[in-house]
């Protein structure tokens, strides 16, 4: 029998390595994929690890690959990572939002660009080492969280559907993170001790600096929900809303961001109480299943990436979605994205328009 062939999308971390070498153990012929996404060095402070699929990275992924014995393949994708992902990220700022944009990197970058570079270097699948897990029954393929429920996931991959799960492998979805890099250690591959990346991989600052390089901003007013003016703030690209610091005002009582107004440059700020909400609206709804339930359907969601899943019910459309919480949630934040989870599937998400 002809092995399958696939290509593991590397970062010079330990999870894709393990990955890489988990599949090469079972018999899978692997061949190494990475991306250039920018040419300087990766930025360290602090001791924490910044950007990832730097000039370091692609050099550790090289070692990895001459330890394992495969084949690499380097693709050049810096322009795509910034229309995609960079820039998409600083208009959403623009725009009063708050974006995900590694959920937009996983859709356009990882499986868009390089699943299909993959495909084209005649790989049956491209894994990645994402902490998910796919299953396929009832004619269809399902998206899974992983079992290691704190470093799930699947939140980030809910754009996902029925086409691309079918050459996707997840190896690392059945372990824990412990457990992978104890591997890691007994494989004695040097990067074992790696830090990981942080969640955004192209802030080598911190917000503030990136946002004023992309985006032109000028100061407006802050106002209460009266109308009244407290102030001034500095451009609503640094706000997002239920912010709570950042305002310079003398306040009794904390204050948080309620309203982005980018049309007349102008921010509200209110009490704790005001940013709750019960319901939303999603757009751009993605159905891993590659169509909607067909009648309202009670689900668990998460409106961010770190937050806990809240019971409530999903009134599906086509491409777009109403979301009734059965508890208040604090901050729902336009530009974020909402995912639909029934027990450990994910249904799918879409992107919170109010």
């Amino acid at each position: 029998m002809t092995k399958k062939r696939v290509a593991v999308a590397l970062s010079g971390g330990v999870d894709s390595s393990m990955a890489a070498l988990l599949l090469q153990e079972v018999g899978y012929e692997v061949v190494g994929i990475t991306m250039r996404l920018w040419h300087e060095k990766k930025a360290t402070v602090g001791g924490q690890h910044y950007s990832c699929y730097s000039t370091q990275d692609i050099y550790d992924v090289e070692q990895i690959c001459l330890t394992f014995g495969i084949p690499l393949h380097i693709i050049d994708l810096e322009r795509e990572f910034k229309q995609y992902v960079i820039d998409y990220f600083c208009q959403e700022y623009r725009q009063g939002r708050t974006p995900n944009p590694c959920i937009a990197c996983n859709q356009h970058i990882k499986f868009g660009f390089v699943l299909n570079q993959a495909l084209f270097l005649g790989a049956d699948y491209l894994a990645t080492g994402h902490y998910a897990r796919t299953e396929y029954f009832d004619d269809a393929y399902h998206l899974l969280k992983g079992v290691d429920l704190k470093k799930d996931q699947s939140y980030m991959l809910c754009t996902l559907g029925q086409e691309k799960l079918s050459h996707l492998l997840f190896p690392l979805g059945g372990y824990l993170k412990a457990e992978v890099k104890e591997l890691a250690r007994q494989k004695g591959l040097p990067i074992a001790s790696k830090p990981s990346s942080q969640d955004i991989c192209f802030i080598t600052t911190d917000y503030g600096t990136l946002l004023g390089q992309h985006s032109a901003t000028s100061p407006g007013e802050i106002v209460n929900r009266w109308g009244e003016v407290l102030g001034k703030h500095r451009g609503i690209a640094f706000y997002t809303i239920g912010q709570r610091h950042g305002f310079g005002l003398a306040s009794s009582s904390r204050l948080y961001v309620t309203k982005i107004e980018p049309d007349i440059n102008r921010i509200t700020v209110g009490s704790e109480e005001e940013i709750c909400s019960q319901k939303l609206t999603a757009s751009k709804v993605n159905w891993v299943s590659g169509r909607p339930p067909s009648k309202p359907v009670e689900i668990t969601a998460k409106i961010r990436y770190k937050s806990p899943e809240a019971v409530a019910t999903l009134y599906p459309e086509s491409d777009s979605a109403e979301i009734q919480f059965h508890q208040l949630q604090h901050a729902i934040t336009p530009g974020q994205a909402v995912v639909f989870y029934r027990d450990s599937e994910v249904l799918g998400g879409g992107i919170i328009e109010n």
